[in-house]
C-alpha cells in the first residue's frame, strides 16, 4: 500500500489534494496541506500527487 508525504515548505495551500481526497488530506490553520491518513484505499494518491502544482506531495510504495 502506498504512503503519502507532503513537503509543507513547498505547499501553497491551493487545496487541490483536499478536494480530491478529504479522507487523506486537510488544510491546517496555517493554510497548508497536512496528511490526515498516510495511506488510502479510496483514491489514487499518485494521481493526486501528479496534480500538485508545486510538487509538494510524494507517494512512497
Amino acid at each position: 500500500m502506498a504512503k503519502v508525504v507532503i513537503d509543507e515548505s513547498k505547499c501553497v495551500g491551493c487545496g487541490l489534494c483536499v478536494n480530491n481526497c478529504p479522507d487523506c488530506f486537510e488544510l491546517s490553520d496555517e493554510g497548508v496541506a497536512k496528511v490526515k491518513n498516510s495511506s488510502c484505499e479510496n483514491c489514487d494518491l499518485k494521481d493526486i500527487a501528479s496534480q500538485c502544482p508545486v510538487e509538494a506531495i510524494t507517494v512512497e510504495d
